[in-house]
């Protein structure tokens, strides 16, 4: 059978970058994987910044977004028979940060899927440098995606973890356990915290027999009903010098919403630059291929008032945001 992996994690908990590093060790090892973006999103820049793994034993697939969440389902369990039809050793899924669990298990237990998968693991991605507390729709996301992993892996960490930031996430993750009436509690066994450059093959070995927890929750909000939103901002040229301070701009000024994360694809004179933010700290590097789009996440999201912070930069007459 092959063995299906989810990656989960609210949005811009560092999924993709995550799932770079564990897709790329699989392949290392000799695994001939698929990676399914499963993303309500109409734009999936998380897709691009995947492709450096396409290759002989990587297959990158997506799922269309833009549809309701019955013809996402219908999609996701197309995309499946299609990659259960083809053997793989493993298939990886990663979701939209705002995502129902039981969509994955109960595609799942649908025949034949049934028959072709197994569940690997699902692993978690918290924020290292999380708020303390979040909205109460995304305090539900925190908690409904933690509740059935089998490890719950920290971002963002750099060196040695400090024991007392490992402690406040996990109180932080099972006091939103508890906000759900979900009787698990996560204790440091369930928590992978180390800086990822330093993962060991030990490390990847225990991530991919992770396995998982069964466990319920009540659920306070359906995708449809989470705020929580993704604004896409795209045909953006702007001068390369004032590519970060832009980025700043946008996450100083309180009008534009509470943002966590930015991140797209910008043209320069030899190429792309990939951008990936947070409001504490900006990642720009070059790439072959792009797609012009600032893609914002993030609560109350003025797409007005980042209009106006990107407006008088760009050189683009085809500029639209959605």
């Amino acid at each position: 059978m092959t063995k299906i992996d989810l990656i989960t994690g609210i949005l811009g908990s560092g999924k993709t970058t995550f799932l770079l590093k564990y897709a790329r060790h699989c392949i290392d090892m000799g695994e001939n994987i698929a990676i399914l973006e499963n993303d309500f999103g109409a734009v999936n820049i998380d897709m691009m910044m995947l492709q450096e793994l396409k290759g002989e034993r990587c297959r990158l697939e997506m799922i269309a977004g833009g549809c309701d969440a019955d013809c996402h389902r219908r999609r996701f369990k197309t995309q499946l028979i299609s990659l259960g039809m083809q053997h793989f050793d493993r298939v990886i899924v990663e979701p939209s940060g705002i995502f129902d669990m039981d969509e994955f298990f109960d595609i799942l237990h649908d025949p034949p899927m049934d028959r072709w998968f197994e569940t690997g693991s699902v692993l978690t991605i918290a924020d290292g440098e999380m708020d303390s507390q979040f909205s109460p729709q995304m305090e539900y996301l925190l908690g409904s995606e933690a509740a059935c992993c089998g490890k719950l892996v920290i971002s963002k960490l750099r060196g040695e973890a400090d024991t007392a930031l490992v402690q406040s996430i996990l109180d932080h993750v099972n006091r939103a356990l508890e906000d759900i009436r979900c009787d698990r509690r996560l204790s440091l066994r369930d928590v992978v915290a180390k800086d990822w450059e330093s993962f060991t093959d030990e490390d990847y070995r225990l991530l991919g027999n992770a396995g998982y927890r069964g466990s319920s929750y009540v659920k306070k909000f359906s995708p449809e009903d989470i705020e929580s939103s993704v604004h896409y901002f795209m045909h953006i040229t702007v001068p390369e010098d004032s590519i970060e301070s832009l980025i700043a701009e946008i996450f100083a000024d309180e009008s534009c919403g509470r943002i966590f994360r930015i991140k797209g694809a910008l043209p320069v004179k030899d190429g792309w630059l990939k951008i990936n933010a947070t409001r504490e700290k900006t990642e720009i590097s070059a790439v072959t291929d792009g797609q012009p789009v600032l893609i914002v996440i993030g609560d109350d999201v003025s797409r007005e008032r980042i209009d106006g912070h990107i407006k008088p930069l760009n050189t683009d007459s085809e500029y639209v945001s959605i």
